[in-house]
């Protein structure tokens, strides 16, 4: 939807959003952010320099605890999985928020991740994803506690792992599905535009598709099946695809590997299979759609050479990533209070769309959420050339805060507008 297609904020988030920006303390607050955006950027630089690779998040984990207990929490635990959990304890029996921005990256161990200031420009791998969501989250502590800011509910500051690629949002799937934790909303700081909000979960199915045969020599062997070839018909068939129309679909073969030798018939290949969507009936529709074809290529295969039995390129699927989708109303408390919040802090609504990132995870269960971005702008996101501008990036934080405070209420001044789950 676009944005300018929206009604209007409702007249009760409105209500709570003037009453908190105009209360004193808030002022300050939002002041303390603009002033003191130096101290997040800081934070941001020293976080980018711990490398944190897919599946090795620790050392960044590790960090964070040390952050979080010095910015004066005692609640602050590591789980299973290698989400850091800091819990700041509300006045009453309010809903449980968590304000969220994921450990990893996309980067493999021993990536060059020193940051290099040119000109007022930070460039390194991660800079942005999500070093500044890590950053604005803990400035939004840092904010609280200063001002000695109490609210009704709980903010659950959530550091996760495992929400890039093959990661598969395992960290999200564990808060949600085994850590016990009564969430009632969720908020993920991730990307820096402040202008997008995300209303939904595009939802995604991943595979990584093995083809096997007997291999051979090219010239010996002449009229063996070749995986590699079968793979080639499979993806020339996946090219030709038209996804579903009534919900925004894509696919894509991200990665192929295999073969042994320029006069090889390759014995064995792989590719990694991406399909996305918007909805999630069209997921289902592109899998079977898609799936099939794969099928189909190897058959073709086996049948050019007449190939049967162990002569045959065989397929074999192995599921590699599943991240539930989902939509929620445009009136979900998360989506009413971070407009509202927008419109204090003076930011134009110019993105409404569907993403897919930790969010996913809440949004497929029912539960309110959003994902905001943390300010300033960026280029190059998942690459070495990655770089961050961090002009007016303090209107990230300034956002991140107004909308968890009005979700969860500020104690003596507004009540929580996020409910409990029964």
């Amino acid at each position: 939807m676009k944005p300018e297609e929206l009604a209007p904020v409702l007249p009760q988030y409105c209500a709570v959003r003037d009453a908190l920006a105009n209360h004193e303390t808030v002022k300050k607050a939002l002041a303390a952010i603009r002033r003191d955006e130096q101290l997040t950027i800081a934070d941001q630089i020293a976080i980018t320099e711990i490398e944190a690779p897919p599946f090795h998040e620790e050392v960044r984990g590790t960090d964070l605890i040390r952050r979080f207990k010095e910015l004066g929490l005692t609640d602050v635990t590591r789980d299973s999985e290698g989400n850091v959990i800091a819990i700041r304890k509300g006045t009453g029996n309010g809903p449980l928020l968590v304000l969220g921005a994921h450990q990893d990256t996309v980067f493999p161990a021993g990536t060059n991740v020193k940051v290099k200031n040119d000109n007022g420009i930070l460039r390194a791998p991660g800079i942005s994803d999500d070093a500044r969501g890590l950053a604005v989250i803990l400035q939004v502590l840092r904010t609280l506690q200063e001002l000695k800011i109490d609210t009704v509910g709980d903010i659950a500051f959530v550091c996760t792992v495992g929400e890039e690629g093959n990661g598969d949002l395992r960290g999200s799937k564990h808060l949600f599905y085994k850590s016990g934790m009564k969430i009632d909303g969720f908020i993920s700081v991730d990307g820096v535009d402040v202008g997008r909000l995300l209303c939904a979960a595009t939802g995604s199915k991943r595979y990584r598709v093995h083809f096997d045969g007997p291999g051979g020599h090219s010239w010996k062997r002449f009229g063996t099946v070749s995986a590699v070839h079968a793979m080639g018909r499979a993806i020339a068939k996946i090219a030709d695809v038209v996804p579903p129309q009534s919900a925004r679909s894509t696919f894509t073969c991200g990665t192929v590997h295999g073969g042994t030798t320029v006069n090889s018939i390759a014995a064995h290949c792989e590719m990694e299979l991406d399909m996305r969507s918007a909805g999630s009936e069209e997921l289902v529709e592109l899998e079977k759609i898609i799936l099939p074809l794969i099928e189909q290529a190897c058959e073709e295969e086996n049948r050019r050479w007449g190939a049967t039995g162990e002569d045959a390129v065989k397929l074999t699927l192995e599921p590699i990533g599943h991240r539930p989708g989902g939509h929620q109303s445009d009136d979900a408390p998360t989506l009413q209070c971070a407009r509202a919040a927008m419109d204090a802090c003076g930011i134009t609504l110019t993105g409404y769309t569907a993403a897919s990132t930790d969010h996913n995870i809440a949004i497929s269960l029912g539960i309110p959420a959003t994902t905001l971005g943390g300010g300033g702008t960026e280029g190059f996101n998942h690459n070495v050339k990655e770089w961050y501008d961090p002009k007016d990036s303090y209107l990230g934080t300034q956002l991140a805060l107004l909308t968890s405070l009005m979700l969860v209420g500020m104690a003596g001044v507004t009540e929580p507008t996020l409910p409990k789950r029964a």
